[in-house]
Order: C-alpha cells, then sequence, then structure tokens
C-alpha cells in the first residue's frame, strides 16, 4: 500500500510556490519517491513514474481527491480516500515530522530557500536522513 500527497512550499519569495510531491510505503514508512512541482497532472505523471517498478505494478495508491492523481494514476491502483479513513495518515505525518525538523517547510515561516537547486537538495537529504531512520 502506497500513500501519496502533496505539500505547498515558497522558494526565493512567498510568489513562488513549489509543490513538493511524496509517495510512502504506508508498511515500511520509506519515502519512496519525490518530486517537485505544480499541481498539476503531469506532475503527478513524473512522481508515478518516479515509483519503482515493482510498486507501479502490484500496489493500491491511497490518495486525496484532487483530480491529477486520477489522471496519472491507473484506475485499478488508485483509491482517492478522505483524511476521516486513516488511509493517508501516515504521509500526514511524514509531513508533520518535515515541518518539525526543517524550518523552511514551516506553514508561517520567514524562512525559505532561496533557490531551487537548494531547496530539492535539502529535501533530499532530509529524505535519505528520515528513510536511515527506519532501519
Amino acid at each position: 500500500m502506497i500513500e501519496a500527497d502533496e505539500l505547498w512550499s515558497f522558494v526565493g519569495s512567498k510568489d513562488q510556490v513549489q509543490w513538493v510531491w511524496v509517495a510512502l510505503d504506508a508498511d515500511t514508512r520509506r519515502v519512496l519517491a519525490m518530486v517537485l512541482g505544480d499541481r498539476s497532472a503531469a506532475t503527478a505523471q513524473r512522481l508515478w513514474r518516479a515509483l519503482p517498478r515493482g510498486y507501479r505494478t502490484g500496489v493500491t495508491v491511497y490518495t486525496d481527491f484532487l483530480a491529477s492523481y486520477a489522471v496519472a494514476i491507473p484506475k485499478a491502483r488508485h483509491r482517492p480516500v478522505g483524511k476521516d479513513t486513516g488511509r493517508t495518515a501516515h504521509i500526514e505525518r511524514f509531513w508533520l515530522t518535515l515541518r518539525q525538523r526543517c524550518a523552511r517547510f514551516v506553514r508561517k515561516t520567514i524562512t525559505f530557500s532561496k533557490c531551487l537547486r537548494n531547496h530539492l537538495g535539502a529535501l533530499w537529504y532530509f529524505i535519505r536522513l528520515y528513510n536511515k531512520s527506519l532501519q
């Protein structure tokens, strides 16, 4: 089972919103894929392609009701659900952990990445440490 969700963040200024899309294995809690972009179907498709091949063929993906997911994820694999079901609880907890440990992702922060390269680097650094801590 995979949980996928997106989180907004800023790069350069509060006018430049970047969406962080993450796919998380619900059993191991490990981040499987991450992409940056807007909230379009093209970005959702990039997230789907970033998943390891084995996950794309045999696992159900639980998401919110964002229409972009329905375009990118095959219908047989996709299950849109509300937060009340608990099917996306692990990814929501991941976002809280990210916000607690990285100031640039706090909702009402004055700290943000000055360039996209640094933003992406900070995300991958956090994800690698996060995945390693689960071993």
